[in-house]
């Protein structure tokens, strides 16, 4: 198959990571890969500039909060309720429809359909030229959040020959709602990476009960759900304090727009982080700016030489994700906004939400809070007092607990059947969010 994201951000190419192995040629940047032309090239790049300077231009008063206002409502959400036909094309499809019939992705789905095997987007833009300009193999798109804006369904939904892969059941109806036929949605989850997952699901039952002392030192939470731990996991006895202290990992967006959070943390846990009782892992991602930023930080705390803080970063996106999935399994909370990290709660991590960015990442939040996997940050000013109330409570193990039995975690392996294998693998009812 060929897998297609595009360079934007974490989340698409993310979705994408899981089927590197199976993607013939690799993953294929729709905005940036060898042969694509420089006007094609330039009118990606502008787009995704202009969203990582609003992003980050969001936090200045007023003229910051008007800008990505204005930038937003091109991607706003409708409420889901009352049920109503929603299929009337939104600006922004109109705007990515307009560009498609200008040539955008011509010339990549003429390369490809010389050897026309599944097509496999995780971003809408490419599936839509894939579909615009006839490719002759099967077409999929696999959705990246718990929601989404119209421009996620095609212009013609009915007309169109898009099989879309969707992380739950809201995303279905909502789809639905589009215009888009229902036997042209599957429910698979999301693609979680397979590394953090293991055959028959060993890694991430092993790293869920390795993290789960740590989340409830006083017990409380083993003491009242020992039977469910015990159904579902492994008997309470079994459950051990770790070697490693309490490890908590802060992820930054691509855009590095909430790096200064990064900073609070190391400030307010300082005393934690000398003694070695908590570990900070500091995520730069592939942005050297933000790398740069923490590293600077880290000298003024006196903490540069301190084993337990640490700055992941890499120089290129797959091997972030390979690290990144790397330290996940000696983690034990995850400080993130609500993008599409949301779905790693179902590997047994208990998310702390930074204020969400954008309409897709407000869906994404409501998702965690409903299934009981996330919880909002208070003020990170004060983390170094509520941060252990909500330990010695047993509240951020309940979250790990809740994600782990109801977020949907073999996504890319139901994704691969479809589309290599063409089964159908949708997630079971009980599974269903």
């Amino acid at each position: 198959m060929y897998v297609v994201a595009v360079d934007m951000g974490y989340g698409h190419q993310r979705a994408a990571y899981p089927f590197m192995a199976s993607a013939k040629g690799g993953i294929i940047n729709a905005n940036r890969y060898q042969g694509i032309s420089k006007g094609e090239e330039k009118s990606w790049e502008s787009g995704r500039k202009w969203y990582e300077i609003i992003s980050r231009f969001k936090k200045i008063p007023l003229l910051g909060t008007a800008a990505f206002a204005i930038m937003d409502h091109f991607q706003k959400i409708d409420p889901f309720y009352p049920n109503r036909d929603l299929s009337k094309p939104s600006q922004q499809l109109t705007y990515f429809y307009k560009k498609i019939k200008g040539g955008l992705g011509q010339d990549l789905i003429h390369e490809l359909n010389k050897n026309p095997l599944p097509f496999l987007s995780t971003f809408f833009v490419p599936a839509y030229f894939a579909d615009y300009y006839g490719y002759k193999g099967k077409i999929y798109c696999v959705v990246c959040d718990a929601d989404v804006a119209r421009a996620w369904a095609p212009y013609y939904p009915k007309k169109s020959k898009i099989t879309y892969l969707v992380p739950n059941r809201r995303v279905k109806a909502r789809l639905q709602r589009y215009g888009v036929q229902p036997n042209k949605i599957l429910v698979t989850g999301f693609p979680l990476p397979k590394e953090n997952i293991g055959e028959g699901q060993k890694i991430v039952r092993q790293d869920m009960a390795a993290r789960l002392y740590n989340l409830d030192p006083k017990g409380s939470y083993r003491k009242k759900y020992a039977k469910l731990i015990e159904n579902y996991l492994c008997p309470v006895k079994n459950i051990k304090k770790p070697t490693r202290p309490l490890t908590i990992t802060f992820a930054v967006g691509g855009a590095g727009a909430q790096r200064d959070i990064g900073v609070i943390l190391l400030k307010r846990l300082h005393k934690h982080l000398k003694k070695n009782n908590i570990v900070l892992n500091l995520v730069a991602g592939v942005r050297n700016d933000v790398y740069l930023y923490f590293e600077k930080v880290l000298k003024e705390y006196s903490l540069d030489n301190c084993g337990s803080v640490r700055i992941v970063y890499a120089e290129d996106k797959t091997s972030y994700f390979k690290e990144f999935n790397k330290i996940l399994r000696k983690t034990d909370i995850l400080w993130t906004k609500p993008s599409e990290l949301t779905f790693y709660s179902a590997l047994g991590l208990p998310i702390i939400m930074a204020p969400p960015i954008g309409y897709q990442e407000k869906y994404n939040r409501g998702w965690l809070l409903a299934i009981g996997a996330g919880v909002d940050s208070l003020d990170p000013n004060y983390v170094d007092e509520w941060l252990f109330d909500w330990l010695d409570s047993g509240w951020l193990a309940e979250a790990a607990m809740e994600g782990f039995l109801d977020a949907p975690r073999m996504g890319a392996y139901r994704i691969e059947n479809i589309v290599m294998h063409n089964k159908i693998s949708e997630i079971d009812d009980i599974e269903l969010l």
